[in-house]
């Protein structure tokens, strides 16, 4: 592994750049329905990742079962991709993000409903928990319909960077992948050339049926049945951890 990614980022640090890092938008939407709030408050802390306690070295202990595989879903927004791939994989653990209340309540809802105790969750900023998790830890990385951030001065907020794929290069083992689908085509073609940039990270594409093609078992999201109805055309980049 190389250098950079060796290093832990400072906690200290971390907050002094939080500024710079402000990935997500709005915390809020709609009011909350009355079953949807009493899952915040008596579902998520229960699924909760927790962040004041130093991270076990064996992270698959954050799981009551044995889990063969860690992945980490970053901005899962509605949930549906999240929920389909945990009862899918029940050997796997996940780490599902959002900082989106809406969005979290939807989700605490489906774990209740569908039983996946293999789903931990975090409501705030991925990096903090990126920068939480131990070395070469997860298995899989998603990154899916992320924010495009359109507006050329707010590139700088894109997830996707020199320093979040250092904190990937970090967390991920070698062998693991980053996934990432979009249907904006310069956050595709600005992830791609960051991608190729960073050494700890090669694209695994062979021909142009790899980044059109869904991934396997994808069950689609309401990301992208919008963006097919407004005529746009979806990618899938794989990039593996060397």
């Amino acid at each position: 592994m190389s250098a950079f990614a060796c290093e832990r980022p400072n906690m200290t640090e971390q907050h002094r750049n939080r500024a710079t890092e402000a990935f997500f938008g709005r915390r809020k939407g709609k009011p909350l329905r009355t079953q949807q709030a009493a899952h915040l408050e008596t579902l998520l802390p229960a699924f909760r990742v927790d962040l004041t306690s130093p991270a076990p070295d064996d992270i698959t202990s954050l799981f009551a079962h044995d889990v063969e595989r860690m992945r980490m879903e970053i901005g899962f927004g509605g949930g549906e991709h999240l929920i389909h791939r945990a009862v899918e994989n029940p050997s796997t653990g996940f780490i599902g993000v959002e900082p989106f209340v809406n969005s979290m309540a939807k989700l605490v809802g489906q774990i209740e409903a569908k039983g996946a105790v293999n789903i931990r969750l975090h409501d705030d900023d991925a990096t903090q928990v990126l920068d939480w998790l131990p070395d070469a830890c997860l298995d899989q990385i998603d990154l899916l319909y992320p924010d495009p951030w359109p507006k050329r001065r707010h590139w700088k907020r894109r997830f996707v960077s020199p320093v979040n794929l250092d904190r990937f290069a970090r967390v991920l083992k070698s062998g693991g992948v980053f996934c990432f689908a979009s249907d904006i085509d310069t956050y595709v073609n600005w992830t791609l050339s960051h991608c190729r940039d960073h050494a700890a990270f090669e694209w695994t594409a062979e021909n142009a049926a790899d980044w059109l093609t869904p991934y396997a078992g994808w069950p689609s999201t309401r990301y992208e049945a919008k963006a097919r109805r407004e005529g746009r055309k979806s990618a899938y980049l794989t990039f593996r951890r060397i």
